[in-house]
Parts: C-alpha cells; structure tokens; sequence
C-alpha cells in the first residue's frame, strides 16, 4: 500500500487536495441543515483528519501553502469589505462604539490574562486583542429580514471598522516586538511601516485606477492583477519586517475604493474566495489543533471557559454603554451586541500567526478555537431574535 501512496497521512498533493474539496463541499451542508456556523465545521473537520486526530492527512507542503494564501486572502476581504461610506453616516455614534467595542474587551482580557492567568506582556497583549475583534457572522441574518440600513445595524458597521483596524495597529506593534528583539528593534521598524503606508495610500491607487481603468474589457486580467497586488503587497510586508496580513489588510482598503459593490470583478473576488480559499484556510487552521490536548487535559478547556465568558460580558456592556448614552431602545442594543459579539476571521488569522511565531502556545490557539465556536452560536441566536 505504500508503494502505492495510500500510506497514512496522506501527503500527496493531487490526493490531499481531493479530499479538501470534498470536506469543504459536505461539511458547510451539513451544518447548515443544523443551523450552526459552517466555519465551525471545516475547522471541526481539519482537527478529525489531521495528524493529532485520525492522522489521514498531512498538513505539510501543498495544504500548508493552501492554508496560508486562504489566510492573505481572508484578511484582503476584510479589508474589502470596510464601507467607509455606511461609517461617515453616523460618524459620533460609531466612533463611540468602536472605541467600547474595542477598548473594554481589550483591557478585560488584558487584566485577565497577564495577572490572573499569568501570560506575560505580549501573549496578554494578543489575547486581549482577540478579545476586541469581531466578525459580523450574522449579517445575512438582518440582509434577509432587510435591516441593513437600520441605525443599529450601521452602528455594528462602524464599530466593526474602527475596533478591526485599532486591533490590526497594535498587531503590528506586538509582532514587530515579537520579532525585532524588543523596543528598540521595533523603532528601527518604524520608518519602514511609514514608508509602507505611504506606499500603500498614495501610489497603490493611482496604479490600480490606471490598471482596472485601461482592462475594463478583459475581466480575467483584472482579477489576476487583484490578485498580484495583494499577495505582492504582503511579500513587500513581510521583506519589512511586517506581517502579510497587515499588507493585506491595507490593499484590501485600498482597493475598496476601486471596485463598485455592485461590479463582476468584485462578485468574482468574494465567490472564489469564499467558496474556495477561506474554507481551505480554515480546513488547515483545524489541522494545526492539538485534538489530544482537550482530551488529555483540562487546561484549554478550563482556558476557553474563562475566555468565552469575558469575551462575551465585555462585547454585551460595550453595547449597553452605546444604548445608554445615545438612549437606544433594548432591541436596539441586543441587535448590536449580537452583530458584534462574534470571534471568528481577524481572531483567528491573529491567533494562528501569534501561535506561528511562538507567541502562544497551543493551549490558547485551542481555546480559541472554542471562543469562535460559542461567540458565533450567541451571536446567531441574539441577532435573530432582535431582528424578528
């Protein structure tokens, strides 16, 4: 059986990458039918297959390299997605949510995790920045029942913008640290983010105004350049000193103001990626958790249940602050928390590359696993009760 590739785990590309379809294709289906978030479920499927559950598949080589574009690319839709326009709307009211959204989750999981579950500086740091970002899962919740242009779910928009992009800043700043042998290597890295950003502002669009402008015929060629900005962009990054992600991000919102909502391009961007690279990313984010750590111990379990608990009261009073003080009604300040109260794209993108470089160990990157899966079950059950 060796002799003819059927060994365990399987390693060879054409094989692995089989499998991965089938898993992406089957498993969101049937989590669907029981009404739980799909990403849970390719996540779930990554740890079965992987080598620390079944052992059928390797996460070396041609998944690795899958799972890791899927994570630039995941980064690149978020992003993407930012409307500025929906923001500028409602500027005080987001603002002042964005910074509850972030500043109260973030200093709950700071206290936490440095003095009572004794994490020094930088793992305390990351972790208290999981606690501030949140994925609006439950958005085609309220795009069903046609509340998307309703104050609160704007203010969700708003606040999801500003505490993404707060929590992305101190990223740079916790791995530069991580990276760069402490303070000093970080302010050596300073001019070469500046000189990044300035890069990405001012160059970047005048290139790809030019680019889509000139091949508006040839859609192929537009989405291959997409494509090749962004992933270039994290190479630039990454030859900085600075994570891929983080240049991502920045192309992302970039290109956000290039491409119409409404146009091909932008359907194409969001349909491959969805339906290909992010489920694969997600798939191999699985493979990466140690199945024996939740059976042999009790350390991430006992981890995740503290965590689930703050990340979740932090996100509910940043919502009953925002209702208090602009005098919301209660639906209003359930459909926010809802909206805003789930872990899942920035959290896991942060924690995996945190775990990555050394960061956190598994035990957290486990227990996160667990905070995506119970924020994402709380939110889908608030936003659709406040919503009806």
């Amino acid at each position: 059986m060796e002799n003819l590739g059927f060994h365990l785990p399987i390693s060879e590309p054409i094989t692995v990458f089989g499998i991965t379809l089938l898993v992406i294709f089957i498993v969101p289906l049937v989590f669907s039918k029981l009404k739980l978030p799909g990403i849970i479920g390719l996540i779930i499927a990554g740890m079965i297959l992987g080598t620390s559950g079944l052992n059928i598949l390797d996460k070396e080589r041609s998944i690795e390299l899958l799972g890791n574009v899927g994570l630039i690319y995941l980064m690149f839709l978020a992003g993407l997605e930012l409307e500025v326009g929906s923001f500028l709307k409602n500027q005080r009211k987001n603002i002042t949510f964005g910074l509850f959204t972030f500043t109260i989750p973030f200093l709950f999981g700071f206290t936490i995790c440095k003095y009572f579950l004794g994490f020094g500086y930088l793992p305390s740091l990351l972790i208290a920045s999981m606690f501030s970002t949140q994925t609006m899962i439950s958005f085609p919740i309220v795009s069903r029942l046609r509340l998307t242009k309703t104050l609160p779910v704007e203010i969700s928009i708003g606040g999801t913008i500003i505490t993404d992009t707060l929590v992305l800043l101190i990223f740079v700043i916790i791995t530069s640290l991580s990276a760069n042998s402490g303070l000093n290597g970080f302010l050596l890295l300073i001019p070469k983010i500046l000189a990044f950003v300035l890069f990405i502002i001012l160059l970047l669009p005048r290139f790809t105004h030019w680019f889509l402008r000139n091949l508006s015929s040839d859609q192929m060629a537009q989405y291959v350049f997409v494509l090749a900005t962004v992933f270039t962009t994290s190479a630039i990054a990454r030859f900085l000193g600075i994570e891929p992600i983080i240049g991502a991000f920045l192309a992302g919102i970039v290109l956000n103001r290039q491409i119409p909502p409404s146009a091909m391009l932008m359907n194409r961007i969001e349909f491959i990626g969805n339906a290909l690279f992010i489920p694969i990313f997600l798939f191999y984010v699985g493979m990466l958790i140690d199945l024996k750590a939740f059976v042999s111990g009790y350390e991430s379990l006992e981890l995740s249940a503290i965590l689930i608990s703050f990340a979740i009261i932090s996100k509910w009073l940043a919502a009953y602050l925002t209702q208090k003080i602009f005098k919301l009604k209660t639906l209003d300040r359930q459909l926010i928390f809802g909206l805003s109260t789930a872990h899942a794209a920035a959290t896991i993108a942060i924690i995996l590359v945190g775990y990555k470089i050394g960061i956190v160990d598994i035990n957290v990157l486990n227990a996160t696993i667990v905070v995506i899966f119970a924020s994402c079950v709380v939110s889908a059950m608030v936003t659709e009760r406040a919503a009806r």
